[in-house]
């Protein structure tokens, strides 16, 4: 039997000319045209030549016999386009193709190599045409060139059909041979014979795949997968070729092949590819036989052949092309143990002449040899490209090729992963990475679930029943030959699923998977061939970010010196030992050098691994590399760190990555089946031994012991020894070698490697490594620890300085705001150095970068920054480190020897040197970002005194926020500053919303000790990257944005998850009070950012537990009492037994107790009521506990992570997210006003106290402004009501029901309720709202109810007027009745005289003065009031003299009582006690001599309010007889009596029933009480001057409003008055009976003139609610809360420089908001929008019009309906107004001649247009004249608000409810003392300080002005009610205004309060420079922080 696959082809001599074949490149077909099918041998050869009579892969040899052919030149173009792949494979030969993926075991002596093809042909006359479509690809690899085929494009079963399986090895063949005299596997031996047949072409239907196989001849295509095992000493190279060609006459044209192939397609490049010789794709044989030709040969003899042949091949799909494989020889996983068998795959075919149509091929000849090796590159090329499509088809990876994976797709928050699950193959990709992320070592091996019949899972068990024989079981039982079911392929092996996501992965994530690979402890791809091109590329890029720690062990003194070592891997100079497997083999190379680095730790993927397959795709070539790091223990393998490369697959086949290997390294280990002569390995192993480099060789079949041949050259054989053995015998004989002198290996030297690629030469990559190379380049020869000093000046002493002195002005002491303005100076001038400072050249040129380079660019130029200053630093670091361990060690040998000498005491300050100077060498990328932070601050903070120019500072936080968003951390907190640096925080979280939007975040914090493990927590936990390292890994705090991904974010309420690393607490580094300070500070700062804390905790020991917990429970103490509500999980790290539940259970219930002990400890401290942690914070022990194993599995540097770890991560990820998904979070905006407000709290002393919540006060503030628009909306809604009661009630309505009211009132109030639970409801706001909810809710229903209570209270008091006057009414009807039938009468007598006016006026009067009289000759008429008379009578009643009266009348001075400042002359001494020094000159009193007496006893009044024990800070008492305080008191009950008597007036009915002295006597009665009881509380007596001026002031105060009250009332109850109106209504009647017109005309203009006064009446009621409501929303100030209000009263005062008004509003706050109000409506009416105002009076008018011109309809048709009379009419005209207009009753009797009521209709509408035309032009003011006016009405809404003032300032309570309880009360506005008169005790001195800044500082207070006991400002609420009341929270804002208020008016200021601002009271210098405009300014920046 020949051997298998061989085919020997003899052709005889041939007169047939073969004409070139020249295809255009439109199609498959015509490509395939230009290939020359006859031979290409198998993809991947990479054949090494090692016999003397073998030549090397796919070489040919080829002997031609003279010719008389005119041959032609082959041109082969090897310059191929990459277009489409599908269109490679077309133009490939396909006559000899052996099998894909071919694993075969062959044990014979006398084989072949695989594929090899023997062809020899005779003579024929055939001519064969091959004409194939363009259908699909798997139709293409059936249609090869045996015949002309015409596929369909059904189905694969069709395709299949159609091939005629001459001779193709089946596909995954792993065959076991143990023939000695088989041929070389593949190849093919055919012999034809002459033939003068003419075989036609086969036209074939395109109805199935069956068919389609059935037509395509494979001559010899080698099954796939191909890993066999050869030891044969004599075996050619991989895929040779030996072509013999005999003579031939043929006209041979030139053939051209192109092998730059596309790679667009799979399918299309399979469709090119000529299978009649291709060996199988990815053989990685290993072979056991002697006499073996190398894979794939082929040995080809051509006889001249007069065959003209055409190749015509389509280029459709990967499917199709498959299915159009040559069959003609398939076995499939053969076993054959003949002696005689051919080899797998081959084929030798000898056919004999023959004149019949017959499918076969002659092969042309002399094809030279370069032809040949094309051809076999082409065909290895081809082949490896069909297997790599197929395997990222598989794992869906297609798209990825082109549009590569980043680490954005990762650094997302995903669906959670499984981690006991299977995964689908589809999925294996993104699990692989995903938990290579969460440094799970395990993700090699992800169990893979069988979702497809077509994958198994390991390799297929042939199963017997399925093979169709008539054997006997027996026979099957014996039977070496098994077909299996080949269409189930193996699962995809691990390592390809690892390199195929790495071609899928851009740059940067390359950079990151490599990273995580090195920390799972496994080897990384140092080379790796394309898995198209083949190219080979070093990756050197994607090692940069690994860093190796070690420790070398260094003898000296007969002692082992340990020196730490720590470096990136891309500098370290190590020995490399470099691993080569030469031929095949049995053992794993792998799992040996596995044994040499860690013996529990698959560092190198092998054979026996788990998931491990024969057929893997994209490793063979990959040289892999892994460094041995030392621990400087004794059982170390080696002392230093080694690095080894293993390059997988046949080092024979795979040149250029050997040659690499051999020349790097410093030791070569080689393994080869025997040194044999004559073996293919020999030339390589003699060119290895023959260099001077090491070798040591391994022998798989020798059992001989460790020779050393020559120096550095061993040999060690490894049959019958144990691997550990091995390991051992190795580890000797390379700590031999590398103890002597050796070649090191440096990661960065293989970019200079030449014939490879290498990533960092990528545009991209050099244009920010040559950027970053510019920035490196300045600190070239400096000391690290000088570079920070040298160019990032800003953040050193500068800053540090600012944060000091910053922290100082919350702990101010003596004068403080004096003080103050000192260290704000100086932090001015720090910023303004730091400004100049501020242009180095390392930032000039990072900034530039930034700014200019592209996004990809910019991305890489960050990255190598990072890279650089790190490797920079590193090395540094390890020297300072080194020097301070040998400083260290000397001091303590001095100690032990109890030196006390000098040396001792100088070693000590040089240890501390070192330690400082290894505090300043830390330098990073985050100190550059710091730098930028800190230029930023400086230029913005001094921008507006500057008024420069902005530059690119600007632009700053832009940058940083693109970096964050990209997924860079941000510093948060200056570890090194202990401060956050608010203003480049707040701008750049600007940009980040500016960017995203101010989406929603979930922040997650992390607290826990130093070192114990958190940035490695939350980088496994979310793939993050912040800095590990050992020791002080963070310092301060940094925050980075984690994305929620579109599959789940319908689960969460967030956009992204921004989690905040920390450095640790407990820090080395601090000591005493500072390190519990920081800790405590940095604890609460976290905790209160956090809407989850992760408290890590290493270990279980309670007692080192304890400091932590106590920080942690204090900190959550804190929140809770400022209101603040995150949640914690406690994290217990280092766990030694996390499966024991019952010990886990015990360390929880210790746990519970340690913190239930703790937050009784911190209540203590924290004055708060705690028994238990869970008083504190909501907290589950069995639910937010967890138990986290140890990180690593081993002990480091070598140990992997623990797979437990990343259980525990995966665990408490998901439980994270759990809780997470019922969180709201906050909105990025809220995030950043928490950062200023936990900062701006914790900068004082008492945290509690001086928090700030801003997003509450500004969710509050918003609430202020709807509950004044729901008040409104009840107040305007009931204006209207009972504005239309009113008119009912004049019109006769007798009773108002509740009832009714709240019916009415019930629509508008239940829609407020549905706005308000939609507001409340509301998700932004909703956790803060809850808290007031029920609060607002009832102050609504109170303010409904109150409303309802008011409106009928007032409507009773006109009911009751109505009836009082009811009687003094029927007689104005019958007045009226009596004066209409005079006049008429009187008008029929003078009708002639109608044209004499004065004669009619005449006669008029006359009976007009008789009719009067006979009408009120009984009633007595109303008389006018004599307020001043009334006055005196009441007081000479209440027991004041005549003469006391009289002078305080005429002295006039009474009216100014309230703004008087000194009330010393009202004062006399009741108590002969002594209150001051009697040296105090008095003031001259020219009224009474006893004065004199009292100012001198009163010349050191009191001890006033003090700011301190000390005498220079207590309050002054000026040469006035009263001290400031009493003053104050007395103006205070001044003030209150006035508004009190005002109130009680007021609610006098005088308007309806008329002025009653009564009603003066209540008040006189009441301001007597109060002066009395106010005496009471006095050390000393009023007199009575005071009393009788108070009465007469607040006399004067209400007695306007008296007369017109009463003025109103004589107008509408007095007969006469009434009378007198009504005297021109009744001669206009008079006249018009005259004129003899008619009873119709005259009740028309009777009607009128009635409804002339009522609409008048009612359309300013209805303009002054109208207006008032206009204003309310378009005027800025009314149209917010009590605070807008009050900063728009600040503003006009400022812009007016009114001090009156200021002075009003400091004493008298609502009386000057009152005037601000009515000022700012009469603004508005008459002069700023007065045009609009008409509109609405106009507006009225025409709607009133409407209304009576439809009375006026409705009367007529209802009278001309019923037949009506004028009573009639009449009734129902004035029913159909009763509810807006009044209508006084008409006597009919005189019109009831009238009954044209249509004519009647029209007068009255005649008179009605002129009425109404006469009041739209009315003058707004007449709206004063009425019941309602829009200022009045304002000022009882906005009014209706807290007026409590500042105990210290007199600042008012700007809360909008008036009884904001258990809220206290509190303003922005706080001013300095000095503005109310406080002053230091026996001084003079005004104090300039602000409550703000006073309650943060250490000074001490008086509560009252005779109190002897000082309370601090910190405890102000300590003092009294009216101080516990009020909230002052310490603020740092410059509260400009009040400042410039006093530099303004500072001398009307010390006149009116007769003190000084001078000495201690002293005005900064800098208030002065303040303008107005910055005054104002400074009220809007107030109001926005609020």
């Amino acid at each position: 039997m020949t051997r298998e696959g061989e085919s020997d082809i003899k052709s005889e001599p041939s007169t047939t000319e073969e004409k070139a074949v020249d295809e255009p490149e439109d199609s498959a077909a015509e490509t395939e045209a230009k290939c020359d099918p006859l031979n290409e041998p198998g993809r991947d050869e990479h054949s090494q030549k090692n016999d003397d009579n073998t030549t090397g892969e796919g070489e040919s040899d080829i002997k031609s016999e003279p010719s008389t052919t005119k041959e032609k030149e082959i041109n082969i173009d090897l310059d191929e386009p990459e277009d489409s792949a599908a269109e490679t494979e077309a133009k490939c030969d396909p006559l000899n193709e052996p099998g894909c993926d071919e694993h075969s075991q062959k044990n014979d002596d006398n084989m072949t190599g695989e594929g090899e093809s023997d062809i020899k042909s005779e003579p024929s006359t055939t001519v064969e045409k091959v004409d194939e479509p363009e259908d699909s690809a798997a139709e293409t690899e059936a249609k090869y060139d045996q015949v002309l085929v015409d596929e369909p494009e059904d189905s694969a079963a069709e395709t299949e059909a159609e091939c005629e399986p001459l001779n193709e090895p089946g596909r995954d063949e792993h065959s076991q041979k143990n023939d000695d005299n088989m041929t070389r596997e593949g190849e093919s031996d055919i012999k034809s014979e002459p033939s003068t047949t003419e075989e036609k072409a086969v036209d074939e239907p395109e109805d199935s795949a069956a068919e389609t196989e059935a037509k395509c001849d494979p001559l010899n295509e080698p099954g796939r997968d191909e890993h066999s095992q050869k030891n044969d000493d004599n075996t050619t190279g991989e895929g040779e070729s030996d072509i013999k060609s005999e003579p031939s006459t043929t006209k041979e044209k030139e053939i051209n092949i192109d092998l730059d192939e596309p790679e667009d397609s799979a399918a299309e490049t399979e469709a090119k590819c000529d299978p009649l010789n291709e060996p199988g794709r990815d053989e990685h044989s290993q072979k056991n036989d002697d006499n073996t030709t190398g894979e794939g040969e082929s040995d080809i003899k051509s006889e001249p052949s007069t065959t003209k042949e055409t190749v015509d091949e389509p280029e459709d799909s990967a499917a199709e092309t498959e299915a159009k494989c040559d069959t003609l020889n398939e076995p499939e996983h053969s076993e054959k143990n003949d002696d005689n068998t051919t080899m797998e795959g081959k084929s030798e075919i000898k056919p004999e002449q023959s004149t019949t149509k017959e499918k076969d091929m002659d092969v042309g000849e002399d094809k030279d040899t370069q032809s040949v090796q094309i051809s076999e590159e082409i065909n290895k090329k081809k082949q490896h490209q069909r297997e790599t499509e197929k395997l990222f088809g598989r794992l869906h990876l297609q798209d990825k090729r082109q549009q590569k994976f980043t680490p954005a797709d990762f650094l997302k928050i995903g669906p959670p992963l499984k981690l006991e699950d299977d995964t689908c193959e589809k999925d294996l990709a993104h699990t692989f990475l995903q938990r290579l992320m969460m440094l799970d070592y395990r993700a090699r091996y992800i169990p893979v679930r069988q979702d497809s019949p077509e994958v198994s899972l390991s390799n297929p068990v042939p199963v017997f029943d399925n093979v169709e024989t008539d054997d006997s079981d027996l026979d099957a039982l014996y039977s070496t030959s098994v077909e299996s079911d080949q269409s189930k392929q193996t699962h995809v092996h691990p390592m390809d699923v690892q390199m195929a996501v790495f071609h899928c992965s851009d740059s940067f994530l390359k950079q990151n998977m490599i990273t995580k690979l090195s920390q799972c402890q496994y080897a990384l791809p140092l080379l790796v061939p394309g898995p198209v091109t083949m190219d080979v590329e070093c990756p050197l890029w994607t090692f940069r970010q690994i860093k190796k720690t070690w420790k070398i062990t260094q003898n000296e003194d007969d002692s082992n010196i340990v020196t730490m070592k720590s470096m990136p891997i891309c500098k370290a100079e190590t020995p490399m030992v470099s691993f080569l497997r030469l031929g095949s083999l049995s053992l794993s190379k792998s799992q040996l050098m596995n044994t040499l680095i860690n013996d529990r730790h698959n560092t190198f993927f092998h054979r026996n691994c788990s998931g491990s397959t024969k057929s893997r795709h994209l490793m063979d070539g990959v040289v892999e590399i892994a460094w041995y790091c030392p621990s400087g223990k004794p059982n170390d393998a080696f002392t230093d760190c080694v690095a080894f490369c293993n390059l997988h697959g046949d080092a024979l086949l795979i040149e250029k990555q050997r040659d690499i290997l051999t020349e790097k390294s410093s030791v070569n280990v080689v393994l080869v089946p025997t040194l044999e002569e004559g073996h293919e390995s020999i030339t390589v192993i003699s060119n290895l031994f023959e260099s001077k480099k090491p070798l040591i060789i391994l022998l798989a079949d020798d059992d001989c012991g460790t020779a050393q041949i020559k120096e550095q050259k061993y040999k060690l054989g490894l049959k019958d020894k144990s691997q550990s053995d091995v390991s051992e015998e190795l580890k000797r004989i390379m700590r031999n070698i590398l103890s002597g002198p050796h070649d090191s290996f440096k990661l960065e030297t293989m970019a200079d490697v030449s014939g490879i690629k290498v990533d960092e030469n990528d545009t991209a990559c050099q244009t920010g490594k040559s950027a970053s190379m510019k920035i490196v380049d300045l600190f070239q020869g400096m000391d690290v620890s000088k570079i920070k000093d040298t160019f990032l000046p800003c953040q050193g002493k500068l800053w540090h300085e600012w944060s000091r002195i910053n922290k100082e002005l919350y702990h101010l002491k003596g004068d403080i705001e004096m003080e103050k303005c000192e260290k704000q100076q100086k932090l001015k001038t720090i910023r303004q150095n730091q400004q100049e400072a501020s242009s180095s050249e390392l930032m000039k040129l990072f900034i530039e970068s930034l700014l200019s380079l592209k996004s990809t660019d910019k991305e890489y130029f960050v990255k190598w920054i990072q890279i650089l200053i790190d490797a920079l630093c590193t090395g540094d670091l390890s020297s300072i480190l080194q020097k301070y361990d040998k400083t260290w060690s000397e001091v303590l040998t001095l100690k032990k020897k109890h030196d006390k000498s000098d040396q001792l005491e100088s070693k000590q300050t040089e240890l501390d040197q070192i330690s400082a100077k290894l505090q300043s060498a830390t330098f990073g990328l985050e100190h550059i970002f710091r730098e930028m932070g800190q230029i930023y601050e400086a230029h913005k903070s001094l921008q507006e005194q500057t008024n420069t120019a902005q530059t690119d500072w600007v632009r700053y936080p832009e940058l940083a926020a693109e970096l964050m968003i990209s997924g860079h951390p941000m510093e948060l907190m200056d570890g090194d500053a202990g401060h956050v640096p608010l203003t480049w925080i707040s701008s750049l979280l600007d940009e980040v919303m500016k960017k995203l939007g101010d989406k929603k975040v979930f922040v997650l914090s992390v607290l826990g000790v130093q070192s114990s493990g958190k940035s490695t927590m939350l980088n496994a936990m979310f793939g993050l990257q912040f800095a590990v390292s050992a020791g002080r890994c963070t310092k301060g705090a940094f925050m980075q944005l984690i994305r929620v991904s579109e599959e789940i974010k319908t689960n969460f309420q967030f956009d992204y998850v921004l989690v905040v690393d920390t450095e640790g607490l407990r820090a080395l580094e601090l000591a005493g009070n500072t390190n519990l300070h920081h800790d405590n500070e940095l604890a609460t700062f976290v905790v209160g950012l956090g809407n989850m804390t992760l408290i890590n905790i290493f270990g279980e020991n309670p007692a080192d537990m304890q400091d932590v917990l106590q920080i942690v429970v204090q900190a959550f103490m804190r929140m809770k009492k400022v209101k603040l509500s995150p949640s914690c999980v406690f994290v217990h790290q280092n766990v030694t037994d996390v499966a024991a539940a019952e010990k886990n259970m015990d360390g929880k219930r210790r746990l519970q107790d340690k913190l239930d002990e703790m937050a009784r400890l911190a209540a203590k401290e924290e004055v708060c009521d705690a028994e238990c942690f869970s008083d504190v914070i909501a907290f589950d022990v069995q639910k937010d506990v967890k138990y986290f194993a140890q990180l690593w599995e081993g002990s480091p540097p070598m140990a992997p992570p623990n797979p437990g770890y990343t259980e525990s991560i995966h665990e408490l990820k998901n439980f994270i997210l759990s809780k997470a998904s019922q969180s709201a979070g906050i909105t990025l905006s809220q995030f950043k006003s928490k950062i200023h407000d936990l900062w701006n709290a914790l900068l004082n002393e008492n945290f509690v106290f001086s928090f700030k919540n801003t997003l509450e006060v500004a969710v509050y503030r918003k609430l202020e402004v709807q509950y004044g628009n729901w008040t409104w909306a009840l107040r305007s809604n009931m204006l209207t009501i009972e504005n239309q009661l009113h008119t009912e009630i004049e019109n006769g309505l007798d009773k108002v029901e509740p009832n009714y009211l709240y019916e009415e009132m019930s629509k508008t109030y239940e829609e407020i309720k549905n706005d308000m639970t939609i507001y409340f409801d509301d998700k932004r706001d909703k956790e803060m709202l809850v808290q007031w909810k029920g609060r607002f809710e009832n102050k609504i229903k109170e303010f409904h109810e109150e409303q309802v209570r008011g409106v009928k209270r007032k409507l009773d008091e006109v009911i009751q007027q109505r009836s009082a006057c009811k009687k003094f009414d029927d007689k104005k009807t019958e007045f009226e009745n009596k004066l209409l039938q005079k006049s008429k009468e009187l008008a029929h007598q003078l009708k002639d005289k109608a044209k004499d006016e004065e004669e009619l006026e005449k006669q008029f009067n006359s009976v007009w003065t008789v009719c009067v009289r006979e009408i009120t000759a009984i009633i007595k008429p109303i008389e006018d009031i004599n307020l001043e008379e009334d006055q005196s009578t009441i007081l000479q009643d209440l027991g004041f003299e005549w003469s006391l009266i009289a002078e305080s009348k005429a002295r006039d001075s009474y009216k100014n009582i309230s703004e008087l400042g000194d009330y010393s002359v009202y004062v006399t001494l009741t108590k002969h006690k002594e209150h001051g020094d009697t040296n105090q000159q008095p003031q001259d009193d020219n009224r009474e001599n006893e004065n004199t007496t009292i100012k001198k006893v009163w010349g050191y009044v009191k001890t006033f309010w003090g700011y301190g024990p000390k005498q220079e800070n207590k309050k002054h008492t000026s040469s006035n007889l009263l001290c400031h305080e009493e003053q104050q008191l007395i103006s205070s009950l001044i003030n209150k009596v006035e508004q009190q008597t005002i109130a009680m007036i007021k609610n006098k009915p005088v308007a309806t029933r008329g002025y009653n002295s009564t009603y003066l006597r209540e008040v006189a009665k009441n301001v007597k009480e109060k002066v009395t009881e106010f005496e009471l509380q006095l050390k000393y007596a009023l007199k009575k001057e005071f009393t009788v001026d108070l009465l007469l002031y607040v006399f004067d105060k209400v007695g306007s409003w008296l007369s017109e009250s009463h003025k109103k009332f004589k107008m509408s109850n007095d007969a006469h008055t009434y009378l007198e109106n009504k005297k021109m209504q009744y001669y206009n009647i008079f006249r018009s009976f005259c004129k003899g017109n008619s009873s119709a005309v005259v009740l028309g203009e009777l009607i009128c003139e009635k409804l002339k006064s009522s609409t008048v009446e009612a359309v300013c009621n209805k303009t002054a609610i109208d207006l008032a409501g206009e204003m309310r929303c378009r005027c800025p100030a009314f149209s917010g809360n009590r605070l807008n209000l009050e900063k728009h009263v600040l503003k006009s005062l400022a812009e007016k420089e009114d001090l009156d008004g200021f002075i009003t509003y400091i004493q008298r706050p609502r009386q000057q908001v009152e005037t601000f109000i009515k000022e700012e409506v009469k603004k508005y009416i008459f002069t700023q929008n007065k045009n609009k105002a008409q509109k609405i009076l106009k507006k009225n008018v025409e709607d009133i019009k409407r209304l009576v011109s439809q009375a006026l309809f409705t009367a007529t048709e209802e009278v001309r309906t019923q037949r009506g009379n004028i009573e009639m009419w009449v009734k129902k005209f004035s029913s159909s107004l009763k509810d807006v207009l009044t209508f006084d009753t008409i006597c009919c009797q005189n019109f009831n001649d009238i009954d044209k009521f249509d004519f009647l209709k029209e007068e009255i509408e005649k008179g009605l247009e002129c009425v109404m035309h006469e009041i739209s032009s009315l003058s707004l003011d007449k709206m004063n004249e009425f019941r309602l006016q829009p200022d009045q009405i304002l000022i009882d809404q906005l009014c209706n608000c807290c007026w409590e003032t500042c105990p210290f300032c007199a600042a008012v309570c700007t809360n909008t409810v008036k009884d904001h309880l258990p809220d206290k009360h509190n303003v922005p506005f706080h001013r300095p003392h000095g503005i109310k008169g406080w002053h230091f005790r026996n001084t003079d001195e005004l104090v300039i300080d602000f409550c703000t800044t006073s309650v943060a500082s250490d000074k001490r207070f008086y509560p009252r002005h005779d109190s002897d006991k000082t309370y601090p400002y910190k405890e102000y609420q300590k003092a009294g009610k009216e101080y516990a009341s009020w909230e002052i929270t310490p603020d740092g804002s410059q509260l400009t205004y009040w400042k410039w208020f006093v530099c303004k008016f500072q001398t009307q200021i010390e006149e009116h309060h007769k003190l000084k601002f001078h000495h201690s009271g002293e005005i900064p210098c800098e208030w002065k420079n303040y303008s107005k405009r910055e005054a104002i300014k400074s009220l809007d920046e107030m109001i926005k922080s609020q």
